[in-house]
């Protein structure tokens, strides 16, 4: 393993598909704690998280040799991803918070006790929460995964222009959300 830690992602992807399968633990510990985090934000809890972050790295393996060097290694692993999310999404059918009045005390104790910028943090994770799953992908992609906009287009399928205007809107309705709950 000592052998591949200094490789690129691509470079791990290469002798990952070559036969090498001890290229995917590298790759699993740079990036199972983001992928974490996006289907923890993305409104799965923490063990299906856990799991689908599993099904991702599985698919990773599976389809090793589907891999383009055109697209970088991240761009990849988030379309796999996504189609992971949505397949565990028709399977499980989540259902969508519509209540702008329910408490954020509740949302509030999950923190520990912290100042106002806890709280403001908070808020904000709960009015992510409320918009809809496209919306909330497109901002936790470009804003919390830190992709770029031509990396984000090539997971959704669209331009770069059109990931831009996807994002703004997607703040719009997120300050819009904010304002609303603020006023609760």
């Amino acid at each position: 393993m000592q052998l591949f830690s200094n490789k690129t992602d691509e470079e791990l992807m290469a002798l990952l598909s070559s036969g090498h399968l001890d290229a995917v633990s590298i790759l699993f510990k740079k990036y199972h704690v983001q992928l974490f985090h996006f289907f923890l934000k993305m409104g799965n809890n923490k063990p299906n998280s856990e799991d689908l972050v599993q099904a991702v790295f599985e698919r990773i393996i599976r389809y090793r040799h589907t891999y383009k060097t055109s697209m970088t290694f991240r761009t990849w692993m988030y379309q796999i991803a996504r189609n992971v999310r949505a397949d565990d999404y028709y399977k499980q059918k989540p259902e969508v918070p519509t209540d702008f009045s329910v408490s954020s005390e509740h949302a509030i104790a999950d923190h520990h006790s912290g100042g106002y910028d806890e709280i403001l943090l908070v808020q904000m994770e709960k009015a992510l929460n409320y918009l809809p799953s496209e919306q909330r992908e497109v901002l936790l992609l470009t804003r919390y995964q830190q992709l770029k906009y031509a990396e984000v287009g090539a997971i959704l399928g669209c331009t770069e222009n059109a990931v831009k205007v996807k994002v703004f809107r997607a703040l719009e309705q997120l300050r819009s959300i904010y304002f609303k709950l603020e006023k609760l």
